[in-house]
Parts: C-alpha cells; structure tokens; sequence
C-alpha cells in the first residue's frame, strides 16, 4: 500500500478527564463490585483538527478512553452540546471511544448503584473537557502533513470459541485474526512529529470482572511506549471492527498484564513509523554504485501531497430482529435475580428504547476523505469483516475503519453467526445480513467521496 498523506492545518490538544476514585464502574454482570476503588493509569481526551486553510471548517476527531455510551439519550445530549458550542455540522465531528471495560459507563445511574450519583456530574466535566481541549486543538494547528503506513499486531486473536452448542467469548486458535494496524503520523514541514494515531481492532477486555482500577486497559501502555519514542508527541487510539477480536489472554484483574499488551501494540506501532518514509519524501533511484546496483534515495515527493477534506453522513436502514417489546424485556428485568442476566436484559432494554417498534433503524455511517485516506465508522461493533472487505475493494486508499463512534447501540456479527448460540447475536437488534448491507452500502460511500 502507498503512503496515503494529507496537507493542511493539522492541530492536537489532550485532557486528563480521570474520573474520582468511588465512582461507579461496573461493566461487568459477573463483577462484584460496582465502584471503582483505585487509578490504574489515567483515561485522556485527545483531540486533532484538520482544516484545509486557516478559514476552513474544521473536521474534529475527538479520542476517548471511555467505554460505551450506555444510553443514547445521553450521547444525543452530549454530541447536541459538542456540535453547538464548536459550531460544527453534524458530519465534521467525530467523537471516539476506545472502548475500555474499565471506565465509568456514560448513563444516568440506577438508584441502587454505588457512586451512580457521581456519574452526570462526571459526563458533564467529560463533555467541558471536549470542548475545550477541541479548543485548544485548532488554537494551535499549523501546516502540518498526516500520512499512514501499514502494519502487524499479533496481539488480536479470534475470541469466538465454539464450546458445545454454543460459542462463548474465549480465545479461539484455530481462526486467523485481522493483525491489520494502520499508523499515522502528523509531522510539522520540518519533520517533527506532532502526533501518531494507531487503527487497530483489538477489544480492551484484558481487564474484567476481577479488576476495581479505573483504567483505560492496554490503550494506555501502548501511549507511553509510543509518546516515549517520539518526543511526546500525543499518540491517539482509533478501535478498529473488533467485534469478534481481543486479546488471547483476557478477563484478567491483573493490570501488568493490560501494560504488557499495550507495549506489545506499541512497539509494533514503533515498528511501523519506522518503515514509513521521511515526512513528505518517496524513495527514487539515482544513478549506480560501482557493483552495477541501482542507488536508493530519498527525494521531496513528485507530486503535491493532497489537501482535500470531505466530510459526509449516511443513514444506512438495517433490519431489525423481532424483539420482545420494551415492556416484556422490562417484565423479564424485575423478575430476575439474576447479576450477570440483569446487567444483558438492562443493556438490551436500553437498546430497545432506541430502536423503537419499527422494522428498521437507520444507523449513521460517518466517512471522511483526509487527503488520500479514507476514515469510515458507525456506533456499532462491526466484525472485523467489514475492514477487510473495504480495504480489499480500496487497495490504494488507507481505510481506516472505526467502531463505536458518536454512541453506542449493538454488534454487528456476519450473517452465518445468527443460528448460533453466541452472546453478540442475542445481545444485537440488528437482523441476519445486517453487516453484509452496511459494507456494500459502504463501498459506495467510500465510492462517491473519492
């Protein structure tokens, strides 16, 4: 794949946005606790700005270590009041979760739960945090160039594990993973870099029920190592279609295993930006050496690095499966005591509201055009499926797909899963042949902005 690059005004700012320890944060039905008791590493907001001129509209990419907008009555409130005070159509903004388990969830809180009152105070410093640190990013944006190279991770495996009649979430050898990792880089015209953005798909679920830290899992290890390497410049996090990839060895309370993960992704992440070309250079071959081979240097690029920037949103109508009404779902709720199957019919309730009794929903597909690159995303958990047939029909663009972007509503699981016993089929609203319409609804959306 070539260097897919962008020219403009390119600006990056970060936040601290940690929540307080004794907040609410429990992710998990198995766990047994449900606030947070201690700081394992702190959860950023990152934001890059991209402009095509000093007076363009900017796009905003805004990186979260969050983990799911619980209810999307709160991510409406929250993305309404982003757009408004950053003045940006609904199609520049981009807010994206890394999809930690171990942070607190963006919902109102249940009465009974320990440090739910501590949850709308902390979505609203979240949402001050956004804007201010989106602020800051195109306060300091400057001519800068971002170009992506392709990698391999290892981390990733198959975590669809066929046990029995039904297939559980555990790490599954003997199918392949996508190990796809795609890294950008934002250097300045001198060639210092700015920042790295890292588009891997890899579920954060090294850390479960077992773990009480706040934590944004191996996303903030992989940060340090990267951040280390390059002067500091802030390393960003884009969760790839993970819906059926995490780690081999996961659902640990042990946060050593978390960091070994993160710098095992961020050495390959290191492994990549040094494969890439100087910032704005290709390589070319001038004249001989005296074996008679061919001599390779580095020359400014032939041709004018692109600064287009394209922005658009598209509502894809996905069939919905025949669920039981809001009312029979909440019926089941109350009636069982059940931890880990209140915490699926909670979740599954909440989607349910969204969704409403209709036949089908129109999920947002967001794609950007940043230069030659192509940044596509939904708010579902895609299977990694839809990357690859993306990539595979736009082998000379870097596409770089996002899961869980501007909220969070289900999975997306290929269309042979849905005879199957498995957790991302019952726990989904969409029907059988929803993720095989998304991707080809997709292609021509990838299609007409290029």
């Amino acid at each position: 794949m070539k260097h897919s690059g962008f020219s403009g005004r390119i600006g990056v700012a970060r936040e601290d946005v940690t929540p307080p320890v004794g907040i609410f944060c429990r992710n998990w039905g198995a766990a047994k606790h449900d606030a947070a008791t201690g700081i394992h590493r702190p959860l950023m907001l990152t934001a890059l700005t991209l402009q095509d001129s000093e007076s363009g509209t900017p796009l905003i990419l805004i990186d979260s270590d969050l983990g799911w907008f619980a209810s999307m009555d709160v991510a409406s409130r929250f993305l309404d009041r982003l757009r408004s005070e950053l003045d940006l159509p609904p199609e520049n903004l981009i807010f994206a979760k890394t999809h930690t388990h171990s942070a607190p969830p963006l919902v109102n809180p249940e009465p009974e739960w320990e440090g739910g009152e501590l949850l709308p105070a902390y979505i609203d410093q979240v949402c001050d945090s956004a804007v201010a640190v989106a602020r800051r990013a195109l306060e300091s944006a400057q001519p800068a160039m971002l170009e992506w190279h392709a990698g391999r991770c290892a981390l990733a495996t198959n975590r669809d594990l066929r046990e029995g009649d039904r297939i559980v979430c555990g790490y599954n050898p003997t199918v392949p993973a996508d190990d796809a990792l795609l890294v950008g880089r934002v250097t300045t015209a001198g060639g210092e870099i700015l920042a790295t953005l890292a588009n891997y798909a890899c579920h954060p679920t090294t850390l479960a029920w077992d773990n009480d830290q706040i934590s944004p899992d191996y996303i903030g290890a992989m940060r340090e190592t990267v951040e280390r390497d390059t002067g500091g410049a802030p390393a960003l996090f884009l969760q790839g279609a993970s819906g059926e990839l995490s780690p081999r060895y996961q659902y640990v309370g042990d946060t050593a295993v978390a960091d070994q993960h993160g710098r095992q992704l961020g050495h390959a992440v290191l492994a990549t930006l040094e494969d890439m070309n100087p910032s704005g250079h290709e390589l070319a071959f001038d004249g001989v050496v005296e074996s008679g081979a061919p001599l390779a240097v580095w020359k400014p690029r032939a041709t004018e690095v692109s600064g287009v920037l394209k922005a658009s949103v598209h509502h894809v109508n996905l069939p919905l499966k025949d669920w039981p009404s809001a009312a029979e779902l909440t019926e089941q709720y109350e009636a069982s005591d059940d931890r880990t199957l209140k915490e699926r019919l909670r979740r599954k309730l909440r989607i349910r509201d969204v969704t409403g009794d209709g036949e089908t929903y129109p999920l947002k597909l967001h794609v950007w055009r940043v230069g030659d690159a192509v940044l596509c995303g939904t708010l579902a958990e895609s299977y990694s499926m839809i990357q690859q047939r993306l990539r595979s029909a736009f082998p000379d663009r870097s596409l770089i797909w996002m899961n869980l972007i501007n909220g969070a509503l289900g999975y997306l699981p290929p269309e042979d899963l849905y005879g199957e016993d498995v957790y991302q089929v019952w726990q989904t609203p969409f029907a059988a042949g929803s993720l095989e319409q998304l991707i080809d609804e997709a292609k021509q959306a990838v299609s007409a902005i290029s």
